[in-house]
């Protein structure tokens, strides 16, 4: 059996805290190694406990999750953050994105969505809720994610950043293209540093502001 998926969450409101706890356990395959109800104690868990994912509101004490998300990417860089909020504004999602989240959804999804986003991100997917997917790619049409220009890329890295604002994994995108893995995550990191991001959720937004790729389709 493989280990469980360690989390952190982070939200002001205790009983909203222990609603997440319960559904997560009771799912199986996760373990909440920590909650807290100010951003910086998410930053201080996060370099206690090293969790893969840290579940954070936006509007909490102390740090908002957007910081909160900046700070953990230095103190607990192994960390993926999952933005968990009732903010449903585009520039909201964008900033979060911007600030190194790699999912973003909103309360009122259900429970399922929730998991599925989780698990997608452990295996270093990006997860954007429908409705604030629908938000960040209306943005990027009219031109205005102000996301940094790519410097130019090679015709297989386009391909492979093409399959990243797809949805595919790692394997996945080895698969199609008839290489490693080992290949297509050294070619990523060259690809992040070229288009200035840190992970796939800014690098296929990029992607579809520049052009590089063709926006998702959003069901």
């Amino acid at each position: 059996m493989s280990d469980p998926i360690t989390i952190l969450v982070a939200d002001d409101h205790t009983m909203f805290r222990q609603g997440l706890r319960e559904i997560l356990e009771r799912k199986g395959g996760f373990t909440v190694v920590a909650e807290v109800n100010d951003g910086l104690a998410a930053v201080d868990m996060a370099r206690q406990t090293k969790p893969d994912i840290a579940l954070l509101d936006i509007s909490m004490p102390g740090l908002t999750g957007i910081e909160a998300t900046r700070q953990i990417a230095g103190a607990s860089p192994q960390t993926r953050t999952v933005i968990l909020t009732m903010h449903r504004d585009e520039r909201t999602v964008l900033e979060a994105v911007r600030a190194g989240a790699n999912a973003y959804l909103l309360k009122d999804a259900d429970s399922s969505e929730l998991i599925e986003a989780i698990r997608a991100v452990y295996r270093g997917e990006a997860a954007l809720a429908g409705s604030a997917a629908v938000r960040v790619l209306e943005l990027l049409r009219r031109g205005e994610g102000n996301e940094p220009s790519p410097e130019m890329l090679t015709p297989r890295e386009r391909d492979i950043l093409a399959l990243v604002a797809q949805g595919d994994d790692n394997r996945a995108i080895a698969l199609k293209l008839n290489l490693s893995e080992k290949t297509i995550g050294n070619r990523l990191s060259e690809i992040f540093q070229k288009l200035g991001v840190s992970n796939r959720t800014q690098a296929a937004i990029v992607a579809v502001q520049r052009g590089l790729a063709p926006p998702p389709t959003v069901e």
